[in-house]
């Protein structure tokens, strides 16, 4: 659970500071009408502006704040014969799925792993770790690679963000109606919001931010199945699955929690712990590729 609260970390913390900034400027004032009773019209549009507004924010700085947390350095020169035969293999597996090529990096982590994100299908990033390298036969990798190039052709990033977006909106719209009744009727008041509404509201959102999660986790998930089928496409069905029983085979891989979701695998859970899982298990996954059709 902690791995998933920080990885959704950045997204409610643009909401929290988006609402305090706004509550000191005095902007929410139009959401209380009259004094009396919150306008649900105004706060809905309000709530949709901020709740896509901090998404998109985190989507647009996706490609920035990935290299400055896993520390990857972007390949614009090969110095390498094994950087060249990544670059060419992504051009080729970029071409094939119709995208843009991306960019192509490299993080230093002893565990295998890689990761694609990005604003846009055509100026999106490609990184894999040096433990992949090392660790991986070359069609492994190669499969590896096609999963992430996959996850930019199918256009996950922007659907895991307008999906983030929708849920940011009533996680808004519901946390300040939960904190106005707590206001009026504990508070006792009566006019105007006092401290309480600011309290209750940033408790709620932040709790309904996690209850909130469990959709987008769950998006998180198919995805997965989606990328795995598409890098069967491009680089072999056993390759692909080859490459997860390495995985499986490797110590659990890690990313900086907040890119977990965008990696090649997470960490195992069962229970209710499995309802905020970014990946589903390995064995899942490998069995529904050895049942697509040959």
């Amino acid at each position: 659970m902690k791995r998933v609260l920080l990885f959704l970390a950045t997204n409610i913390a643009v909401l929290v500071v988006l609402s305090i900034v706004l509550s000191l400027i005095g902007f929410e004032g139009i959401l209380d009408e009259q004094g009396v009773d919150l306008n649900l019209g105004q706060l809905l549009v309000f709530a949709a502006i901020f709740g896509f507004g901090g998404s998109f924010i985190s989507l647009a700085i996706s490609k920035w704040s990935a290299k400055r947390m896993t520390g990857a350095k972007v390949i614009t020169q090969p110095s390498s014969p094994v950087e060249s035969w990544l670059l060419e293999t992504v051009r080729r597996q970029a071409r094939e799925a119709g995208i843009g090529m991306p960019e192509v990096a490299i993080f230093d982590a002893q565990q295998p792993n890689a990761f694609a994100t990005g604003a846009r299908r055509d100026s999106s990033l490609v990184a894999v770790s040096t433990g992949l390298l090392r660790n991986m036969r070359k069609e492994e990798v190669e499969a590896v690679l096609a999963h992430e190039i996959s996850h930019v052709a199918n256009g996950d990033m922007v659907t895991l963000t307008l999906i983030q977006g929708v849920v940011n909106t009533f996680v808004i719209f519901f946390s300040r109606v939960i904190g106005h009744l707590v206001d009026r009727l504990v508070f006792r008041t009566e006019r105007g919001h006092g401290p309480g509404f600011w309290i209750v509201t940033i408790v709620a959102q932040i709790f309904l931010g996690i209850l909130a999660s469990i959709i987008v986790m769950w998006f998180s998930r198919q995805r997965e199945f989606r990328a795995d089928a598409g890098g069967a496409r491009l680089a072999g069905r056993e390759r692909m699955i080859s490459a997860l029983e390495r995985l499986k085979q490797g110590h659990n891989a890690t990313l900086p929690d907040q890119l977990a979701a965008y990696g090649i695998s997470g960490h195992r859970a069962s229970g209710f712990k499995r309802l905020f899982m970014t990946h589903p298990p390995l064995d899942e996954r490998i069995a529904a590729l050895r049942r697509m059709a040959g």
